[in-house]
C-alpha cells in the first residue's frame, strides 16, 4: 500500500489508486498527454477496497489529490516544453518552411511563454518529488505512521497545488499566451499566503525572462523575435498576412522594396502595438517608448546606403556650424578633429558602446528576482533617451534638419519673396488664360526657370528639390534637370485646398518637396501637405496683391498717355478729367482692397511665420531628443495653420471670396480701361465690403479672441481698424442696399 501510495502521488495509478479517466478506455475513450485538462480530480481509491477505515479513507482521498495536480501540471510542463514542432519544420525544404510553421501554429500554437512558465512549474515538481523522495526514505527507515508521516511532510504542497493547478486550467481553457500569460500570473501574486506568492513570482519571473529577451533583441539590435505572435510590439501587416502566398511571391516583393523603403515603412506604418499582449502593469506610454526605441535602434543599424557621410562635403561645414549653435557640441565634434568626420560610416550611427550600454540595463532587470515597476520604468525611459539622442544626431547635425526647415520656408512659406515676385510677373500673362491641358504645366515651367535664374544664387543646395506641380493634370515638372534618385512624397492628392470659389485652375499650383533618406522619418506626407496647404493659401494671397499693384499701374500708365496724345494733339482735356473723376470712387475700393491684403499679408509673415520660426529655432537649438523635435515642428506648423485662419471654414471661405473680388475688379478695370463698366464694378465693391466687414466681424469675436490667435490677431485688427473704419462700417454692413453709395468715402 505505501508504495501504491507513492506511484499515486507521482501521477502513477495501479490497483488500489485509480484514474476515473483511465477507466474509460473500456469505453473507448483513449487518453493521452494531449487530452485536455480535467476540471475535477479524477484519482480515486477504488471502490472494491474494503479493508481501509473511513477516516483513513478521507485521508487517502486528499492526500491522491496532490498526485493529480502532479500528473496535470506534469503534463502541462511537458506538452509546453515540446519541442518537435522545431524539428519537423527544419526537415523541411527552405520554401516550404512558411506553410510549415502555419500548420504548427494552428495545430499546436506552441509559445514560449508557456514554456517559460512550464520551467518554472517543473522547478516546483522537483521540489515536490524531492519530498516524496524523502517521505520513502523516512517510511523505510523508520516505523512511523504512514499517512501522518505523509500528510505531514507534503503538508505545504496542499497550499501551492490547487492554485497552480487552477493556473494553468485558466491557461489552457482561454489559451492565455504571451502578455496575457503576464497578467495572469501578476494578477495571482496579490495573495496573502507567503509560499504561494513566492511560487507565483518565480514563475512570472521566468515569463519576464522571455519578455526582456525579446526587449533585448528589439532594444538593442532593432529585430522583433517573436515568432509567434506572443510581445506586445507587433508589426502591422501580421494581421493582413495571406499565408497562402508562396515563398517565391515573397521573395520578390523583398526584392523590389530598397532597403532605405523597408526603413520608412518600418517606421511610419511598420510596427504598432498589440493592446491585447501589453501587461496592464506597463502603461500605453512605457509600451510607445519600447516601440520608438526598437525603430529608432532599426533606423540607426539600417542607414540607406546613398546616405554616405564622407562624400558629403557639406557635412563638415553644416557640423561646424552646429557646433557653434550647439555648445555641448564641441566636447563631441571639436573643430581640431573636423578630418576625422569624413570617416564616419552608417555603421557608427550607434556605437558599440551604447548598445552595450542599453543591454547592460536590460540584463540588470532581467537578474532581478523580482519586477520592480519603478527601475523597468527608469530603464525604459534611459533606453529611449539614447535612442531618440542619437536619431536626433543624425536628423539635426548629420542630415542638416535647419537646412532642410529653412528651405521649406524659403519655397513653400515664401521666405524668398523676389523668387516668387519674379515669377508670378514672368507668369502674369499666361496666368490670364485658363491653363492647357496638355501643356499647363509645361507653359509655367518656363517662368519658374527663368525667375530662378534671376533669383536663386547657385549655393542653394535646396532648390534642386524643389518641383513645380499641377495636381489637377498630374504631370511633376522638376524644378531641376538632374535626375536624382530621391524619394518623392507626392502632396497633391493630400491637401484638397481648391475651393468652390478658386478663381481658375491656376489655384492648383503646387510644390514638391524631394526629401531624402533620413529626412523622410520627420518630413513625413502629412507634413508636407501642411505646407502646401499654406503655400497655396500664400501664394494665391501674393499674387492679388500683386494684381492691385499692376492694374494700378497699368492705368495710370495709360492715362498718362492718354493725357499726353491730348496735350499733343491739342485736345481740351475736360474730358479726360471727366473720366478720371467718374472712376476716383474705384481706385478707393482699390485701395481698401490693397489695404486689406497688404496687412493680411503683413500679419501672415510677420506675425505669425516669422515669430513662429523663432520659437521653432529655439527649441531646436535647446532640445537634444528626436521626438521633442517632431512634437516642437507639429506645434509649429499647427500655429502656422490655425493662426493664418486655415482651419476656419467661415473665415477661408471669406478670404478666398475677398481674394476673388480683387482679382476679379483688377481684370474689369485693365480690361475695360477706356471705358470702364461702372455697375459691374460697384457690384464688386459692394460685395468686397459685405465680406471685408464680415471678416472684421469674425475676427473680433469672443471665440477667437480667447484662442491661441489671440495675441497676433489683436495687432492684426489693430492694423485694420486703426481709425475705426472697419468697426463703424462692420455695424451698418446688413443694411448696404443697392441704393446706397457702395464705395466708401
Amino acid at each position: 500500500m505505501l508504495h501504491e501510495l507513492l506511484l499515486a502521488l507521482l501521477g502513477f495509478t495501479g490497483d488500489l489508486i485509480v484514474d476515473e479517466r483511465e477507466q474509460r478506455k473500456t469505453l473507448g475513450l483513449a487518453f493521452n498527454t494531449d487530452s485536455p485538462l480535467s476540471d475535477e480530480c479524477t484519482f480515486k481509491l477504488a471502490p472494491d477496497i474494503s479493508f481501509i477505515e473511513p477516516s483513513e479513507r478521507d485521508l487517502i482521498e486528499r492526500l491522491i489529490k496532490l498526485g493529480f495536480y502532479y500528473r496535470e501540471l506534469d503534463r502541462f510542463a511537458k506538452k509546453s516544453r515540446n519541442l518537435s514542432w522545431i524539428r519537423s519544420v527544419t526537415s523541411v525544404h527552405p520554401l516550404e518552411r512558411a506553410d510549415e510553421l502555419s500548420k504548427q501554429n494552428r495545430e499546436k500554437k506552441p509559445s514560449v511563454y508557456r514554456r517559460a512558465i512550464a520551467n518554472g512549474i517543473g522547478e516546483i515538481l522537483s521540489v515536490y518529488r524531492s519530498a516524496v523522495l524523502h517521505i520513502e526514505q523516512k517510511l523505510l527507515a523508520e516505523t512511523t505512521p504512514i499517512l501522518a508521516t505523509v500528510t505531514q511532510g507534503l503538508n505545504k504542497f496542499f497550499v501551492l497545488f490547487p492554485p497552480l493547478y487552477e493556473v494553468i486550467l485558466e491557461i489552457e481553457r482561454d489559451d492565455i499566451r504571451g502578455g496575457q500569460l503576464l497578467n495572469v500570473l501578476n494578477k495571482r501574486c496579490h495573495c496573502g499566503v507567503p509560499e504561494l506568492r513566492t511560487c507565483l513570482q518565480r514563475l512570472l519571473w521566468h515569463g519576464h525572462q522571455v519578455m526582456y529577451n525579446q526587449l533585448a533583441a528589439w532594444m538593442v539590435y532593432g529585430i522583433l523575435q517573436d515568432p509567434h505572435g506572443e510581445f506586445f510590439i507587433k508589426r502591422q501587416e501580421d494581421g493582413d498576412l495571406d499565408h497562402r502566398s508562396s515563398q517565391e511571391e515573397i521573395s520578390e516583393k523583398l526584392a523590389r522594396t530598397s532597403v532605405h523603403e523597408t526603413s520608412l515603412t518600418d517606421w511610419h506604418s511598420g510596427f504598432h502595438i498589440s493592446l491585447d499582449m501589453l501587461p496592464d502593469y506597463i502603461s500605453m506610454r512605457l509600451g510607445e517608448s519600447i516601440l520608438f526605441a526598437g525603430k529608432a535602434i532599426r533606423v540607426l543599424r539600417n542607414p540607406s546606403r546613398a546616405f554616405q557621410f564622407q562624400k558629403d562635403k557639406s557635412f563638415q561645414q553644416t557640423m561646424r556650424g552646429s557646433q557653434r549653435i550647439q555648445g555641448f557640441m564641441h566636447s563631441d565634434f571639436p573643430e581640431t578633429e573636423t578630418e576625422l568626420d569624413a570617416d564616419l560610416t552608417g555603421a557608427e550611427l550607434l556605437p558599440q558602446s551604447e548598445a552595450d550600454k542599453i543591454e547592460a540595463m536590460l540584463k540588470e532587470l532581467k537578474e532581478s528576482s523580482e519586477f520592480h515597476k519603478r527601475s523597468f520604468e527608469c530603464t525604459v525611459d534611459s533606453v529611449r533617451a539614447i535612442a531618440a539622442s542619437h536619431l536626433w544626431q543624425l536628423v539635426v547635425v548629420r542630415a542638416d534638419l535647419s537646412g532642410h526647415l529653412k528651405a521649406l520656408k524659403d519655397y513653400f512659406l515664401l521666405e524668398k519673396g523676389d523668387f516668387f515676385q519674379c515669377f508670378l510677373e514672368e507668369s502674369r500673362q499666361l496666368m490670364r488664360l485658363p491653363p492647357r491641358q496638355s501643356t499647363g504645366e509645361s507653359d509655367l515651367m518656363v517662368p519658374f526657370q527663368l525667375a530662378a535664374t534671376k533669383t536663386i544664387a547657385e549655393e542653394d543646395k535646396y532648390f534642386s528639390r524643389v518641383s513645380l506641380r499641377m495636381p489637377s493634370f498630374g504631370v511633376t515638372v522638376r524644378s531641376s534637370q538632374a535626375d536624382m534618385a530621391r524619394s518623392k512624397i507626392s502632396l497633391a492628392g493630400k491637401a484638397n485646398l481648391t475651393s468652390d470659389t478658386s478663381v481658375d485652375g491656376w489655384d492648383a499650383i503646387a510644390l514638391e518637396y524631394s526629401v531624402d533618406w533620413p529626412m523622410q522619418l520627420f518630413f513625413t506626407q502629412e507634413v508636407l501637405s501642411k505646407y502646401l496647404k499654406v503655400f497655396q493659401y500664400l501664394i494665391r494671397l501674393k499674387r492679388t496683391q500683386m494684381e492691385l499693384e499692376k492694374s494700378w499701374a497699368s492705368v495710370m500708365h495709360q492715362d498718362h498717355i492718354e493725357s499726353a496724345q491730348h496735350r499733343k494733339d491739342g485736345i481740351n482735356g475736360s474730358t479726360s478729367q471727366q473720366r478720371r473723376q467718374g472712376i476716383r470712387p474705384m481706385w478707393r475700393v482699390r485701395e481698401h482692397m490693397a489695404f486689406l491684403i497688404r496687412n493680411l499679408q503683413f500679419y501672415i509673415q510677420v506675425d505669425v511665420i516669422e515669430s513662429q520660426w523663432k520659437v521653432l529655432q529655439t527649441h531646436i537649438h535647446d532640445s537634444q531628443d528626436f521626438t521633442e523635435l517632431v512634437g516642437f515642428h507639429q506645434e509649429y506648423l499647427s500655429a502656422l495653420i490655425s493662426q493664418s485662419f486655415l482651419d476656419i471654414g467661415s473665415v477661408s471661405r471669406i478670404l478666398d471670396s475677398i481674394m476673388k473680388l480683387c482679382l476679379q475688379f483688377c481684370w474689369n478695370i485693365e480690361s475695360q480701361e477706356s471705358n470702364p463698366n461702372t455697375s459691374e464694378l460697384e457690384n464688386i465693391a459692394e460685395e468686397f465690403n459685405k465680406k471685408s466687414n464680415s471678416l472684421y466681424t469674425i475676427l473680433r469675436s469672443s471665440k477667437l479672441a480667447g484662442s491661441q490667435r489671440a495675441p497676433f490677431l489683436r495687432r492684426f485688427l489693430l492694423r485694420l481698424n486703426f481709425n475705426s473704419f472697419y468697426e463703424a462700417t462692420a455695424r451698418g454692413v446688413l443694411n448696404v442696399v443697392r441704393q446706397r453709395p457702395a464705395l466708401p468715402l
